[in-house]
């Protein structure tokens, strides 16, 4: 059987824009992974009348409704009360979850006014989610044939208690074991991916494929249901080969976080090291190759050369070369990964320089505009793009780092340089 899932998000925070909504992001995410479909997303603010009617609603469309935040002790915590209501269950002292309240205010030292026990009163006969992460736990209940589970709202608990609570109440509801396999792609869009499955796609029912677009890739993932986690593997492992096998060199990676994330560990399997000299990309190559885990054991450090003077006078860039072609070029792109290279001592150098706007650059470059190079023991290569006149800096330096990260790991895989990735 199929569910449809509801998330409901309370706090007038988030209606007022004071924060983002990550709850949410993170609970479609997970819930997708375990193969349930999130058909809406619903936020409310801290009124009760609002969120009786956002609940009415949800009742009537989802069979699965999650909420987050509004578990607290304060007046404007009201999620347990508005839900008991909807689905005509009286809230009782549950003293198990008092007595972890009175723990976590001792452990941590804090005076605990009572009002925090107003935590403690949860829906009759609810599975009790308890909260290692804070103070309010959460609950699950099903009731006129839908099943209700409430979160707190701090990204800090409800990660967690998402992951180590809700999940396994979920997967309970379902008879067998769902498992899924994401494939990385660089290299081509999403519509085109899609076009090239639309029939495969439409043909599956167990497994399943759901293309997802993300910023500068895509991501491809397959999910299966079967009786055991064995049973459910191998019905994906044909389709995952099928999936590699069309799309070639796009695919970088499978249940990898990012392309940094492949190109460092092809990095320590093979000894060597990295380095980056940007431009355009501001850092931002250096920022994500060190947010990954264990970066320095293979990236060695990087310069922002953001003006003429420091391609000069730092990474040695010739000044005829950039007298006579500009800093957007392709031989100052070449020569910038050459002298990042020589100056940090790494193995790898990769290189960025381009338009990234508002306006066209002094030698009438236009925006998105970008050249990336690689230096290597085995030579130098260019990537021209062009992508797009769309004034978006932050999305045109990610993709120009993505393109830079490509060259990276095909050139330690030995692909080809240019694989139709433009």
């Amino acid at each position: 059987m199929s569910h449809t899932v509801e998330i409901l998000s309370v706090g007038t925070e988030l209606l007022l824009g004071n924060i983002a909504n990550t709850d949410a992001q993170t609970l479609s995410q997970g819930l997708s992974e375990l193969g349930l479909n999130v058909y809406y997303h619903t936020v409310v603010g801290d009124n009760p009348q609002r969120a009786r009617e956002a609940v009415a609603i949800a009742k009537k469309r989802a069979d699965i409704i999650i909420t987050t935040g509004g578990l607290g002790p304060t007046c404007d915590d009201l999620t347990k009360n508005v839900l008991a209501e909807a689905f005509g269950k009286k809230l009782v002292f549950d003293e198990p979850s008092a007595e972890r309240i009175r723990s976590y205010f001792a452990k941590t030292k804090r005076p605990m006014t009572d009002n925090n026990l107003q935590q403690a009163m949860l829906p009759e006969g609810c599975t009790v989610l308890a909260n290692d992460w804070g103070t309010a736990p959460g609950c699950a209940f099903q009731a006129e044939g839908v099943h209700v589970i409430m979160l707190p709202g701090p990204p800090s608990e409800c990660r967690p208690m998402f992951q180590y609570r809700a999940k396994p109440y979920l997967q309970s509801l379902s008879e067998g074991v769902i498992a899924s396999h994401t494939l990385k792609l660089f290299g081509i869009g999403e519509s085109a991916m899609e076009a090239q499955l639309r029939d495969q796609m439409n043909a599956m029912s167990n497994p399943t494929l759901a293309p997802y677009a993300k910023e500068g890739e895509c991501e491809l993932r397959v999910t299966a249901k079967a009786p055991t986690d064995a049973e459910a593997q191998a019905l994906l492992k044909p389709t995952v080969e099928q999936v590699k096998a069309l799309f070639g060199s796009k695919v970088y990676g499978v249940d990898v976080s990012s392309l940094e994330e492949v190109v460092e560990g092809l990095l320590r399997e093979k000894g060597m090291t990295i380095g980056v000299a940007e431009s355009c990309t501001g850092g931002l190559m250096a920022k994500r190759l060190t947010d990954v885990a264990g970066a320095s054991q293979v990236f060695l450090g990087g310069i922002v050369s953001y003006t003429n003077q420091v391609k000069a006078g730092m990474l040695h860039v010739p000044q005829h070369l950039l007298d006579q072609f500009g800093a957007v070029s392709p031989e100052v792109a070449l020569a910038m990964a050459e002298g990042a290279r020589k100056a940090l001592g790494c193995d790898i150098a990769l290189a960025t320089t381009g338009v990234a706007g508002p306006d066209k650059d002094d030698w009438d470059n236009e925006v998105g505009t970008m050249f990336v190079a690689i230096a290597t023991p085995d030579g130098t290569h260019v990537r021209p793009l062009k992508l797009g006149s769309r004034p978006v800096r932050a999305r045109l330096r990610t993709q120009t780092a993505h393109h830079a990260f490509d060259l990276a790991r095909r050139y330690l895989t030995g692909l080809p340089y240019e694989d139709g990735a433009v």
